[in-house]
Formats: C-alpha cells, structure tokens, sequence
C-alpha cells in the first residue's frame, strides 16, 4: 500500500476510474450525506481529514479493449484505467459534490485560480480535439444502470441510448446527493465556494491500496465491505454469484453469458425494487420471501422448520439462517469443485452447476416483477378487483412484517393466472389477516395460527402437493375455525378491556376501511383521505397527545378542560372517562392534521370549524357523519361504536351478537345504567 496521503486532485491526475459489475451501486443516503458534508464544514483552513483506504484493481489490458470511449486517452495520454474495488461511495459524492459547485458557479468564475472548463475536464470528462467523443474520468461500467443516469442526470450531457435508462434505488440516491449539494452550494458567494472546492480537492486524503494480480478481487470486495454502510444480502449475493461464474471449468463464452445473466437480472431486480420512489422495497424482504420458495426442499425437514421458526421470531434482528445457507452452504465455490453425487455437508444437493446458477437467477428475475406488482397493484396489469384486494393487503401488513402472506401471495399469482380464483384466494386470505390483527397480541395470535402456517402453504403451493383450490378451502376453515371458537372472541374482549381501542394496532386499518365505506355509499365516491398520509403522519418520538391530532381524533378530547365537556360526563369517574375517551366510537380518522388545541374544542366548534381550521363538516366522510349528531355524550360514543362494529361484523363475517353483547365488546355497559339507556 502506497504509504503517502494522496488527495483527490492528485488521485484524479491521468487516471480512469470504472466501478465495476460487481460493485453494488450508489448507496449513500441523507444520514451519510450530511456527514459528509459536516466533515468538510468544520474542517479548519489549512487541516486535512483523512477518509481511509481507496483500494483500487489495475484494469487488464485485455478489458481495455472493451472502453471504445476511453481507448484514445488511454493510448494517447497515457491515462492509467482502474476498477475501484473499495472507497467507491466516497468518490462517487466527491465527484458528484464537484458537479453541483460547477452548476452553481458561472463560466466566468474561477475556483482556487481554476476554470470551470478546467476542473471538468480534470475529474468530470475529457474531449478528443473538444469534439463530441467523451472519455469519463469516473463512472460505472456500461452494463450498469447507474452508467448512463449518471452520465446524463447527474452530470448533464447527452446520451446515445435508444432507450431510457431505468431508475433504480440507486439511481434515486445519486439524484438525492446531487439535490442535497445544490441545496448547499446555491447559498454560497464566490469566496464560500472556493473554500469548499479547496477542501475537497486538496485536503481530503485517501491511502492508496492496489490489489496485486494474484489476489481474488471478489473476495476481496465482499471483505473490505463489511465496513461503512453494510451491504445488503442481495448486493452480496451478486458479487459472490459473479466469483462463482469465473470458477466453472467450461468455455470462456459459457462464463460470460452466465455473468451477463446475473448482470441483467440485478438490473431488473433493483430496477423493480426502487420502481416506486415513494415505496422502495427492501432487498433483504425480497431474497428471503424468494429463498422460502426456491429452495423449499431445504425447509421441508422438520429439523429445518423448527429452525426456521426460530428465525421467522429473530428475522428483524438477525435474518440470520437464510443468508447463511446462501452465503455460506449453498452458492461457495467448494461446491463447485466438489465430485458429482459428493455427500460432503451431508446435502449432494449444495453441488452447483453453471446452469444451477443460471436457473435460479433467472427465477429472481422472473420473480421480482410479480413482487413490484404485489406491493404496487395500481402500476400493474391485474384486474380492478384484484388491485382492490391486494391493496387492501398491502394495507392490513405492519410494518416491519416478515411478509410471509406477500410469499403466499407471489408463489400463488405465479401458479395461478385467472382473475376469479385469485379474487377468491385475496379475499380468504385478507379476511384471515383481519383476524390475526384483531387479536392483536403476537403471542396469542401463533397459537392460533403460526406464521409457519404460511411458509408451509406456500412451500406446498410451489411444489404443487396444494392445489389453489385446497388453498383457498384451507384458509376458510383456518379462518372458520377461528371464529368459532368461543376462547378466542373472549381473549379479544379481554385485551380491549384493558387497554381501550385506541392502542389496537388495527385502529388504523379498520377506520381507513369504514371510510372506505362511507365512501362507497355517496353519490360522488370521491376520495377525501391518503391511507400513505394517514399512516405515516407521527412518528415515534412525538408524544401521545401529537399522534393523536396527526392521525386520530378523540372527538371527547384527552384534556376535556372545557366546561361543554366536563359537564356532559360529570356523571362518570375517572375509570369511565378513560374508558370511553379510548373507545371505538370516540376515534376518528381526519382528512387533514389538525393542531393540539383544536381537539380540546367543544363539539359544536370541532364539527363547523374555527378561523383556517376546516371542521368535521368539511372532512372525512366518517367526520361529516359524525358532524351530523347534535351534541357528543357517552350515548354517542356507544351509539357509533355499535355501529362501528355492525360494520365489522358485515365485512369480515364475524359475530359479535346484537347490541347488548356489543356494548359488552365494548366495556360499556356502565352506560347503559347511567344512561338508562334501552338497546
């Protein structure tokens, strides 16, 4: 390793550098962006700060030939080309934070007695006789999607591609970095920008470390990554599964077609995955859900089920057994070199062959555009009906779920292509969840049906011993047997007793379903709530009284001060005030956010609205239902939360019983005494 400290502008002198296939791309997002940005802010005039470790890989003369673009620099100016093995996220918003202070500074100005053309040309690109060829200085290699989104989105020339480039989650970042430097440097005088151009050319220091030719590049990438931002599964797989293409005793164009294969597919693959700005999903989700059918010969065992119960419960923390079994048993090269019917690792089947890997990443491919389109039902080609269903899904899945009814789901879309059946099979199974969420407890609800359950659903599904039609026959009886069973309403009852309707982690849910309802009912059937607003209002470090103006009303307020309020309740205690500010009737989902001190208003002024605040009236069709009763006592909040329940009882097929057992459910019979009310 080259002992010195080298700083960007002497690392960009007479040198190519190409992130190769291999590489995962951009993944810096705001946190290490502002970190980034903090380092060089408080970096004192005439101090360096050191960034680590640049390790780069020589490029072969014989890939040379492949950089058309490049060759006449490389042969001309003797520019030395290199694949940048480790220190890639660094440089790459270096280059990007130099681009953004070339936009925001005029062709007239100079930075540190530089032109702007000068700087370009020195890390940006570089012109034959300033004709129209281009030799970039940094970038990706072709076959990557990054290539030309960086080319023509971050450093704003123009492309020879027929086709547009796809967006990926890493694409977005680049975009994300460039916007976030802008935001910065647009506020800059000359003097400010200079200063920061300074910095960043001139004390930002990198060792070099140049990987010998006798050293695996891919294991040496997979192991200087464990560092920084921790690479994803997916994005280790990919390297490991290009290593293993070159490992293959067969003829050279064998290996590369397999390569182009694993190429393409992660193209496809991150292309699906960030096709949704506003959604991107999870790489790790996806290769797991994939893993569990895939290779369903593998979890058959019953040793192997219970471990990987024990890993379904650990799976946020850890995603531990999976990616072992990927990384470490299945897809290494000593199962390539291992004899034909070989018995080592007790398992003949971890022996590979090219047209295993082949196969399987064929069916990542294949299986990631089913994935976007369970998640993303409006951008696909499904029936209406189906997209109303899976939507309704997508809906009834927590946060941070293991998705195991999305590996239902996918194994099942991929078996079965009439609309009707899978209609029927959505339907079953989001009826099921409804009761799952109900319960409402993770420990009561694996015992009455463990996730497992799904796994092994889908595994059957996928090895055909499970028709689509027992499917569907078996999640009804699943589901059948549930609400049949006298424990179980008892154990839900039970729980909101204790602790109210408001912390059920299905409020959301179920209020965003009977909006959906009322909404069905008017005449104009126009949507007058987001469920992604809805949900995502509030976050985890406001207190209770901000998520509740934020995403529900208590429409007899937490803090009833006034005296509208304590007047029509002073027949009730402590205890029952809680119990029926926490009750369902008394929740209400809003259209819009409305601030701390309005949902302490009277019932008169929350429903006409006071100053800019729109009131119920205005609202949600529940608030403008609700906006509809005269005055807000005990009897009304019993009154709608029967109503509410009525409701439930209708759409997910459960009994309840009539009013009297419902205001039971709802631990309000002490109203009914007080109220002298009869039902």
């Amino acid at each position: 390793m080259d002992k010195s400290l080298n700083s960007l502008s002497k690392i960009f002198t007479e040198k190519l550098y190409r992130i190769p296939d291999y590489q995962r791309g951009y993944a810096w997002t705001e946190k290490q962006l502002k970190e980034f940005w903090g380092d060089l802010e408080q970096l004192d005039k005439g101090k360096n700060h050191y960034l680590g470790v640049l390790t780069l890989e020589e490029v072969n003369k014989s890939l040379q030939k492949d950089w058309k673009d490049d060759l006449w620099i490389i042969e001309s100016k003797s520019y030395e080309p290199y694949f940048v093995v480790d220190g890639q996220q660094r440089l790459t918003t270096a280059i990007i934070l130099i681009q953004a202070i070339l936009e925001c500074t005029s062709e007239h100005e100079k930075l540190n007695y530089t032109t702007t053309y000068e700087i370009k040309k020195k890390f940006i690109f570089d012109s034959k006789d300033d004709g129209i060829s281009r030799s970039y200085i940094f970038g990706y290699e072709k076959d990557n999607p990054s290539y030309e989104f960086l080319k023509t989105q971050i450093f704003g020339e123009k492309s020879d591609m027929i086709t547009l480039h796809h967006n990926t989650i890493y694409t977005h970042n680049l975009e994300d970095a460039k916007n976030f430097f802008i935001d910065k440097i647009k506020l800059f005088n000359s003097e400010q920008k200079e200063e920061i151009y300074r910095k960043l050319t001139q004390h930002l220091l990198f060792n070099i470390y140049t990987i010998s030719s006798d050293i695996d590049v891919c294991v040496t990438f997979e192991t200087m990554n464990n560092r920084g931002k921790p690479l994803s599964y997916l994005e280790l797989l990919k390297n490991r599964l290009i290593y293993l293409s070159t490992k293959f005793n067969v003829d050279l164009y064998e290996q590369e077609k397999l390569r182009t294969s694993i190429n393409e597919s992660w193209k496809s693959i991150y292309y699906n995955l960030g096709r949704n700005r506003n959604n991107p999903l999870d790489d790790d989700d996806f290769l797991f859900n994939h893993y569990i059918t895939y290779f369903d010969e593998i979890i058959a065992g019953d040793d192997t089920v219970e471990k990987f119960s024990i890993s379904i419960r650990r799976l946020r923390i850890h995603k531990e057994y999976y990616s072992t079994y990927l990384l470490e048993k299945k897809f290494t090269s000593k199962n390539i070199l291992l004899p034909p019917g070989s018995t080592e690792n007790n398992n003949k089947n971890n022996n590979l062959t090219l047209t295993d890997v082949y196969n399987y990443v064929q069916s990542l491919k294949n299986s990631v555009e089913i994935w976007y389109k369970i998640f993303n039902p409006n951008d696909s080609n499904f029936s209406e009906p189906e997209k109303f269903w899976l939507n309704k899904l997508n809906r009834i899945r927590s946060k941070g779920s293991i998705l195991l009814d999305t590996t239902l789901i996918m194994v099942f879309f991929s078996k079965e292509n009439d609309p009707i059946k899978r209609i029927n099979f959505l339907k079953s199974l989001e009826r099921l969840s409804f009761l799952l969420l109900l319960s409402n407890d993770y420990y009561y609800s694996i015992t009455i049906i463990h996730p497992v359950t799904f796994l092994n659903w889908a595994t059957a599904l996928s090895k055909n011993t499970l028709t689509v039609e027992k499917l569907v026959k078996e999640i009804e009886d699943k589901r059948q047997n549930i609400i049949n069973n006298k424990e179980w309403l008892e154990k839900i009852k039970a729980a909101f007793r204790n602790e109210g309707f408001y912390k059920w982690q299905g409020i959301k849910y179920f209020l965003y379903e009977y909006e959906l309802h009322l909404q069905n009912q008017s005449k104009t059937k126009r949507d007058k709530m987001n469920w992604y607003e809805f949900i995502e209002n509030g976050n985890e470090n406001e207190t209770e009284n901000d998520f509740d103006y934020k995403t529900i009303e208590h429409i007899y307020p937490q803090n009833p001060r006034k005296e509208c309020w304590t007047a029509k309740f002073s027949n009730y205690n402590s205890r029952e005030k809680s119990i029926l500010r926490h009750s369902l009737g008394n929740l209400l989902p809003l259209s819009q956010p409305k601030n701390s001190t309005f949902q302490n208003k009277c019932f008169s002024e929350k429903v006409s609205g006071i100053d800019s605040i729109i009131g119920y009236e205005y609202g949600s069709y529940s608030e403008i239902e609700v906006s509809k009763y005269h005055e807000w006592t005990a009897k009304e909040i019993l009154e709608r939360g029967i109503k509410l329940l009525d409701f439930m009882e209708k759409n997910w097929n459960i009994t309840i019983g009539d009013k009297k057992q419902k205001a039971d459910f709802l631990n309000l019979n002490f109203v009914i005494l007080k109220e002298n009310i009869n039902l």
